[in-house]
């Protein structure tokens, strides 16, 4: 038989290295919740041999009990290997975090890495489920609060999707079906994806150069998480350049960084971010980048490369939000987002990068250098909108039966975003609807 270290092994020439082995059983607790020591045999996975008086395996035993915190009772034998006497110490622990010899240390791989202060905080918060416990907390909102319009959309998508089965009867039904309810009020969760009445905001800028000084647009988005999604998706739309690809028999316009990529990122950043800081998202529009700030660190004991791999399973800090972003198909699958992000990005040549930082987590697209485009950033979303406008009263002209949909594929837009467009070039009176939604057509009033 090989030995061979790892997460949850860990091997000892001899009982010499017991103070050694105190930390590695603190940070595998602290990891995996369990720990296996062999005295006898050493990293290279060599039997010794280790030899045995009348106290050693009492030694042990009070070394770990003096040294280890909380108290954990281990399980230590003697077996011979390869013909050697050697000593086997299990361990195992599921209550709280360990701290060994006074100080505190996580297992990453063969190590044992001890813990900021920082890293320490977020442990607690993991095995406390603290951060998990907010959106199944209580909010002080009754049901009758919620959005209807919003949970109306949210169920066709869904339906759309193949997702939902159900068809929307009542706001109440819909919530309890999504375990968002309790008794009358609305848990956590259930105020920021359906309540305009929330805490919830991103804040959004577009800046003249590459530091965070000069600025030339500045927004704050408020509303429920399914409009923060739709009006960052359009800000960042707004915001772009883009070229036009004639190449074909269709005109096709093309952004400089993945909308889809930049969505995701929207959406994983407002799904994973952590609701008890009151720092809000931000999404910054450098000249040549893209950030997307979530107040919500990255799980400490994994990296991004894990769920690019597909190594890992997703860690939904609010699982409630979680689920219902699936449900309406604003998340493809748990855990692949990360994924979707560097493919789009890798298609489009455009470089993204994932980076833990001291106050949360940031994706940041690098834009590529300026070349001749459509659309460059405004100094306002206004100047944008009309720019939008003008290509919608345009596409409407060529094809009065075209669709909102088809409108948003043309241009790069949301649907949403476009039915916006449409509803108030309606109200100025220079779009007007023929006949029903479907089988209609427009016509263009005001030139």
């Amino acid at each position: 038989m090989r030995f061979k270290e790892s997460e949850t092994i860990e091997l000892k020439k001899s009982t010499s290295e017991l103070k050694e082995a105190i930390i590695s059983i603190g940070a595998m607790l602290n990891k995996h919740s369990k720990a296996t020591v062999y005295f006898g045999i050493d990293d290279t996975g060599t039997v010794f041999g280790q030899q045995i008086g009348k106290s050693t395996l009492r030694d042990i035993s009070k070394a770990i009990s003096d040294w280890i915190e909380p108290k954990v009772f281990p399980d230590i034998q003697t077996k011979k290997i390869s013909g050697k006497n050697c000593i086997i110490v299990n361990v195992s622990g599921h209550d709280a975090v360990y701290s060994a010899r006074g100080r505190y240390y996580l297992r990453i791989g063969e190590e044992d890495k001890r813990l900021s202060v920082n890293e320490l905080k977020r442990l607690v918060e993991k095995k406390s489920n603290y951060i998990y416990s907010w959106g199944f907390d209580v909010s002080d909102l009754p049901v009758s609060k919620a959005d209807v319009p919003t949970i109306k959309s949210f169920v066709a998508k869904g339906r759309k999707a193949g997702r939902i089965e159900y068809a929307y009867d009542s706001a109440r039904n819909v919530l309890n079906k999504l375990h968002l309810v309790k008794g009358r009020k609305l848990l956590n969760a259930g105020r920021a994806l359906f309540c305009k009445d929330n805490r919830v905001e991103v804040r959004a800028a577009v800046f003249a150069t590459d530091e965070k000084t000069t600025f030339l647009d500045i927004q704050s988005f408020k509303g429920t998480l399914f409009d923060l999604i739709a009006q960052c998706e359009t800000y960042v739309k707004e915001h772009i350049n883009w070229r036009a690809d004639l190449s074909g028999s269709t005109r096709i316009e093309i952004p400089e960084v993945p909308v889809r990529a930049m969505k995701e990122a929207i959406v994983n950043s407002l799904c994973h971010r952590d609701f008890n800081n009151p720092s809000g998202n931000e999404l910054a529009i450098y000249r040549n980048r893209i950030e997307i700030y979530n107040p919500g660190q990255f799980p400490y004991d994994h990296s991004p490369e894990e769920f690019i791999k597909g190594t890992e399973k997703s860690i939904p800090r609010n699982p409630l939000i979680a689920d219902t972003f699936y449900y309406a198909k604003d998340i493809e699958r748990w855990g692949s987002g990360f994924k979707r992000i560097v493919d789009e990005c890798k298609v489009a040549g455009v470089k993204v990068t994932f980076e833990n930082i001291k106050t949360g987590f940031v994706v940041t697209f690098y834009r590529p250098k300026a070349g001749p485009t459509l659309q460059k950033a405004e100094k306002g979303s206004e100047k944008s909108s009309e720019k939008s406008s003008e290509k919608i009263i345009r596409i409407i002209r060529e094809n009065p039966s075209v669709s909102a949909q088809e409108i948003a594929g043309m241009l790069g837009l949301s649907s949403r975003a476009v039915e916006k467009h449409l509803s108030k070039l309606k109200e100025k009176g220079v779009l007007k609807r023929v006949g029903p939604d479907k089988g209609g057509h427009w016509e263009v009033v005001v030139e």
